[in-house]
């Protein structure tokens, strides 16, 4: 396993590190174990787990995947490992959580405990904002409307609230997730301005059929040395293809959030997302690779990550994923793919 320094931070995270969200949900407490034994044995040494998770989100499961993961922890070496969660955004339907999240220093503290307590240790080594608190488009909406803004609280003060928490020694390293170039910019601007924690990491999604990352967050993560931790590296398994058969023929059974939980993933119901699963389906078994494989060796090997997550929901799964660590892709895949980004470029963004 590859290791590599996460932004300016100390950490040293392994390329290949693992997500959490099926757990508590498409995942027991067993299997979850399973998987964290798994994944720890390859030389993965990060686990990125959030205090709502598992997904789909709902009030009688929240938190449940921390306590998995905290029960885990309590018979680690906990200073080889490095554990990332997150705290939840403003969201519709989510009052379950602190009667409504916000990024405030109150809820940022009440986030943080519960989830250390939850996962059963002092401190976590990387604490991340799960979306902004102000409006941004997400999660499948491109095109930002200035008629959707919201009150939001100030960055400065979000910041200087996770500085406290810094300072507490309960958080070593801040991060962003599923945040803008402006966003990032905004949190940087604030750090140097204010003398507080700088960010070094950003989670957003990255893969084969949304390379957005590519475009303004990749210059602005480089000159300021932000690690991109890419999430959904296979597009919701859209890019293993086993969401490309008709699903209402006889002896189709292809699981996964996406037929789970309908409403979920609303970013891969695009028109252009079979055509080009089946393209990347072609050109990895035209070289002989495994679908999953491909994809996972092309985030891991983008000059720009810093760590790919991986989610299954079982340790064949896994073990397929975790193999993907030594491979390198030939220029002719590399040459291929970009023909096929050229012709769908970011279906699922």
């Amino acid at each position: 396993m590859e290791y590599r320094q996460l932004g300016t931070s100390d950490l040293k995270v392994s390329a290949l590190a693992l997500g959490t969200m099926t757990f508590g949900e498409q995942n027991s407490e067993a299997e979850a174990h399973a998987q964290l034994d798994l994944a720890v044995a390859h030389g993965v040494n990060f686990i990125d787990t959030a205090e709502m998770y598992p997904v789909a989100p709902r009030a009688e499961t929240v938190g449940r995947t921390e306590s998995y993961i905290g029960i885990w922890l309590k018979r680690q070496r906990r200073d080889q490992l490095i554990v990332a969660t997150k705290i939840a955004g403003p969201a519709r339907g989510f009052s379950w959580i602190r009667n409504g999240p916000r990024i405030t220093r109150e809820q940022i503290n009440a986030a943080l405990d519960g989830s250390l307590r939850r996962l059963q240790t002092d401190y976590v080594d990387l604490y991340q904002i799960h979306w902004p608190d102000r409006y941004v488009p997400m999660f499948g909406a491109t095109s930002y409307d200035a008629a959707q803004e919201r009150d939001s609280v100030p960055i400065a003060e979000q910041l200087q609230a996770l500085a406290e928490l810094v300072k507490a020694g309960k958080v070593r390293h801040i991060g962003l997730s599923n945040e803008t170039p402006w966003g990032v910019s905004e949190f940087l601007r604030c750090a140097e301005t204010l003398g507080l924690p700088k960010i070094v990491s950003i989670q957003n999604a990255y893969h084969l059929m949304n390379r957005t990352f590519e475009t303004g967050l990749a210059e602005v993560c480089r000159h300021a040395n932000v690690g991109l931790l890419a999430y959904s590296p296979l597009a919701f398994g859209h890019l293993t293809g086993k969401y490309l058969a008709d699903p209402q023929a006889p002896g189709i059974t292809a699981k996964g959030r996406v037929t789970l939980f309908p409403g979920f993933g609303q970013r891969y119901h695009k028109p252009n997302v079979p055509a080009a699963s089946k393209e990347y389906m072609r050109i990895a078994n035209e070289a002989g690779l495994s679908p999953a494989q491909m994809a996972l060796a092309f985030a891991r090997t983008r000059w720009f990550a810093g760590s790919v997550l991986l989610g299954a929901t079982s340790v064949q799964q896994l073990q397929e994923n975790l193999d993907s660590a030594e491979i390198t892709l030939s220029v002719e895949v590399l040459e291929q793919i970009e023909a096929v980004h050229r012709l769908y470029p970011n279906p699922a963004p």
